[in-house]
């Protein structure tokens, strides 16, 4: 007994079967990602300032007239003009050149930063959520021990064995900047671990290795890019913070810290000493957190659109 009428129906022509219309490009996680932070205009922005910077940092003392170090005293505590677009500071050096040299060491301090907690906190707290057990335990008693010692008692400490400077400051990071990465990174492993993708990969065989650097850190790389991009102003500050109090980078050493302790004593006199490494400070720190911002949402799956 035919369920159907056949008169009511009319088969596809060839050319019907074979077209085929694309309502939506097929896109990627990064791709899409990458599409939603082009919208974000705060995140873009500061996306542009970071990539000025750099690049004043890398080429701007290179085609400026004066050096970092050069004093001219004949030309002390100049304000902004033509010749020196910052003014100058007590000893006739540019302060223009000086903020553009010390955007090297702060930017330099913030990226090594960002490198050690990529490379030491993603492992630890990958190792550590996905074992799980004593061994979490351990490990993580180890990132409370680091936690409760104060950075300024580490600060100290290297000061008298290793001496003030970037040595110091960069041997402090990499004491205690990679913690708040591991903490992060185990959270989010402990939270990945269970998935059904991860069973498929033990069903097949695969090795606790090729399990966490293939399927778990790389899905964990969104919630690790975030929190790359805000710990590199922490760390800019922290630097500029340690050369403002005189426990970082020494003169003749141009970083932002520095400049700023410069001009303290002068401020009511000069106050553009003080003001221009204090905006770029403010300004390179406002930009990273807006682009962390428009990272954050643009990395997070529950906001596609």
């Amino acid at each position: 007994m035919n369920l159907y009428d056949p008169s009511l129906f009319e088969p596809l022509s060839p050319d019907e079967k074979i077209h085929s219309e694309t309502l939506r490009p097929s896109l990627t996680y990064w791709s899409d990602a990458w599409r939603r932070l082009k919208h974000d205009r705060l995140a873009l922005f500061g996306l542009i300032v970071i990539a000025i910077i750099l690049l004043l940092a890398i080429f701007g003392p290179m085609f400026s007239p004066y050096e970092y170090d050069a004093m001219d005293f004949m030309c002390i505590n100049e304000p902004p003009s033509m010749s020196h677009w910052f003014g100058t500071d007590i000893f006739g050096r540019d302060i223009f050149v000086r903020v553009m040299y010390g955007a090297r060491i702060s930017l330099s301090v913030g990226f090594m930063a960002s490198i050690i907690s990529l490379f030491i906190g993603v492992i630890y707290g990958g190792i550590s959520g996905f074992t799980g057990g004593r061994k979490d335990e351990i490990m993580m008693r180890v990132v409370d021990v680091i936690y409760s010692v104060p950075m300024m008692i580490y600060v100290i400490l290297l000061m008298v064995v290793v001496g003030p400077g970037l040595k110091s400051i960069f041997i402090t990071l990499g004491i205690t900047y990679w913690a708040p990465m591991a903490r992060m990174v185990r959270a989010e492993i402990m939270r990945l671990k269970n998935e059904e993708f991860i069973l498929a990969a033990r069903v097949i065989g695969a090795s606790s290795k090729r399990i966490l650097l293939r399927h778990l850190i790389p899905n964990a790389m969104g919630a690790v890019l975030v929190t790359l991009t805000f710990s590199i102003p922490g760390a800019i500050f922290t630097e500029a913070f340690l050369s403002f109090v005189g426990l970082g980078v020494s003169a003749p050493m141009a970083s932002w810290g520095v400049l700023s302790n410069d001009a303290v004593g002068t401020l009511s006199m000069y106050p553009w000493q003080l003001f221009f490494p204090a905006s770029a400070i403010s300004i390179t720190i406002l930009a990273f957190n807006f682009l962390g911002d428009g990272l954050r949402d643009a990395l997070d799956p529950k906001l596609r659109k």
